[in-house]
């Protein structure tokens, strides 16, 4: 990967060996980890402080299940793509709250890494060649 397609990407998961896993994991594919939030007020100012292309957002958070509120603000933002990374998407709403899909936990390395060259192909203006992996769901607007 190089340093022009390496994603900048906020991680909103509050356990932390989940999140720090996920840390290693991004930066062996080459991102760039901008921050690490356990809850939503902690997640929505990280999201405006580094203005993140990607944040991968889990639904329950130590302050609950606010995942969905926390994904509604961050893709208010157009520069930053949302996706929920979870076990428990039922409680994503029919609109996704403005996420573009979800990653199903547990995930793999590969669903992870093929998600994120979507989202790279996606921010880039073009439409991804291939199709999304199983275990990564797009939202129905997508």
């Amino acid at each position: 990967m190089t340093v022009e397609s390496a994603l900048r990407i906020l991680v909103v998961e509050d356990e932390a060996l989940i999140a720090l896993e996920l840390e290693y994991l991004l930066d062996d594919l080459g991102h760039v980890t901008v921050g690490v939030a356990a809850s939503s007020s902690e997640a929505i100012a990280l999201g405006a402080s580094t203005a993140p292309d990607v944040a991968l957002v889990d639904i329950h958070l130590v302050d609950g299940p606010t995942g969905v509120e926390v994904a509604r603000a961050l893709s208010a933002d157009p520069r930053t793509t949302v996706l929920f990374m979870t076990a428990n998407s039922k409680r994503i709403p029919d609109d996704f709250a403005g996420a573009l899909g979800v990653i199903a936990k547990p995930y793999s390395e590969r669903v992870v890494a093929t998600a994120l060259a979507y989202v790279a192909e996606c921010r880039a203006g073009r439409r991804p060649i291939f199709d999304a992996p199983d275990g990564f769901s797009l939202a129905p607007s997508h």
